[in-house]
């Protein structure tokens, strides 16, 4: 039960704390109310389970709105907000996050290449910064299962269209084996367990 010497967590092909980002975009009550392709509660539930994971394996968190600022939508749902209080919001007035400046600037000064996405909807908000970043050379993780679309007819569809495009899809189980790795790490297992039997993956008997 030897572990083998960890991997450069700068060069690692998987993702790891160290080389990885997270793009929240636009988690907004009017996107929320619109999604007809998963169970609404469960998927902001998810995304909370997201955002844990990320602060307990200190990945930068980049949030974005759309139309915050010109009053046409209310911010980042509570529910989420207060996970990050300490976190910046770059609000956009552009479909497409990667076509506005702040928000791309922020994202290229993390210096990370694999970027883990969580957007409203997947066939816009999620699909056309995903497939910008792609052309550009980036990684791109969608969370499946904290995302979601009008339809699941057009969730699937832009999720088959990102992937096409190289993108990796992963879910929140997979993103926090992934992340942890080795149950030798011991600063984060108790964040990973808790995360992980919220979700409903570690289940405890009595």
């Amino acid at each position: 039960m030897t572990s083998e010497q960890r991997r450069d967590p700068l060069k690692d092909d998987l993702l790891t704390p160290e080389n990885a980002a997270f793009l929240l975009i636009d988690y907004q009550p009017i996107q929320v109310n619109s999604i007809n392709s998963m169970n609404r509660s469960q998927m902001v539930k998810n995304v909370s389970y997201a955002i844990r994971l990320m602060q307990a394996f200190k990945i930068p968190i980049i949030l974005s709105t759309v139309n915050v600022k010109t009053h046409k939508n209310p911010d980042t749902i509570p529910q989420l907000k207060t996970l990050m209080p300490d976190v910046p919001s770059y609000d956009r007035t552009t479909i497409n996050a990667w076509e506005d400046e702040e928000f791309y600037a922020a994202v290229k000064k993390t210096g990370r290449k694999k970027l883990i996405i969580a957007a409203l909807w997947t066939e816009a908000c999620l699909t056309f910064p995903a497939m910008d970043a792609l052309r550009e050379g980036f990684d791109v993780y969608p969370v499946v299962d904290a995302v979601g679309g009008t339809t699941k007819t057009a969730h699937d569809a832009a999720l088959r269209r990102v992937e096409n495009a190289g993108a990796q899809p992963t879910s929140i189980p997979q993103l926090a084996c992934e992340l942890q790795r080795d149950w030798n790490r011991a600063s984060t297992v108790a964040d990973f367990s808790d995360v992980l039997t919220d979700f409903g993956a570690f289940l405890h008997f009595s």
